[in-house]
């Protein structure tokens, strides 16, 4: 083929993409855009997004972008338009208009891993409907009554397989510790037992692909999370189906009060609903908390005063309980943990778990002169605003006494620990809204109850350096070594 019908043959092409270019920058002419850049073609700028960075901060990308572009930037990510906000407002106008102006937008590849009943994809009714069910399943006085008994039994199963002078994988544990108590509430399944490790198994396989590149080739990590994936689903149905018999035939297990049976006694869920629905709540459930108690033990490895003050807190409970003749923790002796969930709120504030979220513009939007254009994706960066100086006063730096009143802060002029009381409308570890973490109580009682038994009963230290790298999401690239040493003084 000659140089001209060459061009003659690919000329229709270019100029359907120079028209598309056209009306789209005709399109986005109509707007007041926030600035920013587009990036390449196709890709945009997603790969310097998801470039890994230290969890305590928002990333190099983020940094240039807000000091070049302000909080509030446009950028082309994941594949489509994107308006970026790292503005405490923006933020919380997102998460309040859930539903009317914006709806939740995650990319394909999850809803491809999690399953398109999963209620982290799901919108308006049917996300409502399994919210609520979730919501029942972690009620208040369910948290009182059932589950802050399993939360303290699987800290202390965890805890008391830990060997003295032994070098392990806080993270590691604290995963495990997060898995069996789910894979407990959830199906009623034992630590320890066959089926149980063999599901752990598979899950492992199966979180490494959820947070790998959406790649489906054989060998990669996201290939091999489907075929989990899909090994993890025959399980839960088969438990199903063994319960659904039994309940069928009138027997009733007492030891059996778990999500699965819940689901299947109180809703009108398909059976691929009700797969999706366990998959995405164990998935929820296990992953967030476990990386938040391993942020906990590294933040705390680090400021001895907040681990003097938090073993003060708990031998003056672990005292009054041996006064009482009492063993198994109260919601009483959990409401008395005050200093603790200080600590809890800060190692989410600086950690961030959940660093941003996905949603979508339903219509057209303006704040504050900007226009957010329908169509347009809108990530609302939550551990921009977490870490953002003008909000919190050093915001890299630990400090659990930020969150008591100024007139309770402990030494707040003498030891550098003064600051500003944060702002509950700025803090937003568990997103807000229609859409706020349902199991965001129970992971503030893991934590906590956690906290508890390991300063009663151990001091631990790094056995090799670490630090939590955001991938963007939060990992410690060595699994956090530590060594441990039970007190020499027994607490109380």
């Amino acid at each position: 083929m000659s140089d001209s019908q060459l061009v003659l043959f690919l000329l229709p092409s270019i100029l359907s993409l120079v028209l598309i270019f056209i009306l789209m920058q005709r399109k986005q002419a109509r707007y007041n855009l926030p600035p920013g850049n587009m990036g390449w073609p196709f890709l945009g700028e997603t790969i310097g997004y998801l470039k890994p960075y230290t969890a305590i901060s928002v990333g190099e990308f983020m940094e240039n972008h807000i000091a070049r572009y302000g909080k509030i930037y446009r950028s082309n990510l994941f594949g489509e338009p994107t308006i970026v906000s790292a503005d405490a407002g923006l933020n919380r106008f997102i998460l309040q208009n859930e539903g009317r102006l914006f709806e939740c937008s995650y990319p394909r590849s999850i809803g491809g891993i999690l399953g398109k009943w999963s209620m982290l994809v799901q919108v308006g009714d049917m996300h409502r409907d399994m919210r609520i069910i979730s919501l029942n399943f972690l009620s208040h006085a369910r948290l009182r009554t059932h589950l802050l008994k399993e939360v303290e039994k699987h800290t202390l199963l965890v805890l008391g397989s830990w060997k003295e002078n032994s070098v392990f994988s806080a993270q590691d544990e604290a995963k495990k510790f997060t898995f069996n108590l789910m894979a407990k509430n959830i199906m009623s399944l034992d630590p320890g037992k066959p089926e149980t490790e063999q599901l752990k198994k598979e899950y492992v396989t199966f979180m490494k692909g959820v947070v790998s590149a959406p790649l489906n080739f054989p060998g990669t990590p996201y290939r091999k999370a489907l075929k989990s994936r899909s090994t993890i689903l025959k399980f839960i149905e088969e438990k199903m189906k063994e319960r659904i018999v039994r309940m069928e035939e009138g027997v009733e297990n007492l030891e059996e009060d778990d999500l699965l049976g819940w689901v299947l006694k109180h809703s009108n869920l398909s059976t691929e609903q009700i797969l999706d629905l366990i998959l995405s709540l164990l998935f929820a459930g296990h992953e967030t908390s476990s990386v938040a108690i391993a942020l906990a033990i590294y933040f705390l490895e680090g400021c001895p005063s907040a681990i003097q003050q938090l073993q003060e807190e708990h031998t003056e409970i672990a005292r009054a309980k041996k006064q009482s003749g009492e063993v198994e923790l109260n919601w009483d002796d959990y409401k008395k943990m005050e200093f603790t969930q200080c600590v809890i709120n800060e190692t989410l504030r600086l950690g961030n778990v959940v660093r941003f979220l996905h949603r979508k513009a339903l219509k057209d939007v303006r704040y504050r002169g900007y226009d957010i254009p329908c169509g347009w994706k809108v990530l609302p960066v939550i551990a921009a605003v977490h870490l953002d100086s003008t909000l919190f006063d050093q915001p890299q730096h630990f400090n659990p006494w930020r969150w008591q009143n100024s007139s309770n802060t402990r030494g707040s002029s003498s030891n550098n620990y003064a600051s500003m009381t944060p702002s509950s409308n700025h803090f937003l570890p568990f997103g807000g809204g229609p859409r706020l973490c349902a199991g965001s109580e129970l992971a503030k009682l893991e934590m906590a109850v956690f906290i508890h038994h390991l300063v009663l009963n151990y001091r631990w230290e790094l056995a090799e350096n670490d630090q939590a790298f955001a991938f963007p999401f939060v990992d410690f690239p060595k699994g956090l070594p530590i060594i441990v040493k039970r007190h020499s003084t027994h607490y109380p």
